[in-house]
């Protein structure tokens, strides 16, 4: 069984913006997967098959900067997290350091200063659960706090809808074919 977490704010003034692109790829892998969600107090859950795996689809409720509570208290639940270790988890998150549309995935390693996962961190105690990072990009001339909250220009629009079907495929690639593969074929097409 896997826990795929997609990280974002609540709202509809939040729904299209920068930082939640992490739950734009659940909305989407949700629906390639005929997975519906259903509202719990804190997160929105949503339970299917993706690639003949159990897995179980997460979009927390409280916010970015508090999403690491809902996603411990699923993981307790599904039995995935033992001792301070994780199993089978799936962090996607946006990435103000990569070009819009830029898809990565990262075995572990710390948060980066995304305040979500620093988070998740705290809250589980460890950092070794894989993370998806979409890019974002970065405007030099608006704070970070108030960039993750715009919605994406129209030039990006292309860019972004590609980022969330390579962040959907690779998703699908390391439930099917493991981390390493999906690693191997997703950031390899990063660089190019």
């Amino acid at each position: 069984m896997w826990l795929i977490a997609g990280l974002g704010n609540p709202g509809e003034k939040y729904s299209a913006t920068r930082h939640n692109i992490g739950f734009m790829v659940l909305d989407d892998l949700a629906e390639r997967n005929s997975i519906s969600f259903s509202a719990k107090d804190e997160y929105l859950i949503g339970k299917g098959t993706i690639e003949r795996v159990n897995a179980t689809l997460i979009k927390p409720l409280t916010y970015m900067n508090l999403s690491g509570a809902p996603i411990k208290k699923v993981l307790k639940k599904s039995n995935l997290i033992h001792d301070g270790e994780i199993s089978n988890l799936i962090v996607v998150h946006d990435d103000l350091d990569l070009n819009v549309g830029i898809v990565k995935i990262r075995r572990n390693g710390s948060s980066g200063g995304h305040k979500g996962i620093e988070s998740i961190i705290g809250e589980t105690g460890t950092k070794e659960f894989i993370r998806i990072k979409i890019g974002i990009g970065r405007d030099s001339g608006i704070p970070v706090e108030d960039f993750v909250l715009r919605k994406f220009r129209p030039a990006e629009k292309k860019g972004i809808e590609d980022g969330i079907l390579k962040a959907v495929n690779a998703i699908e690639l390391i439930l099917a074919g493991g981390i390493e593969k999906a690693m191997n074929e997703c950031n390899r097409a990063a660089k190019t």
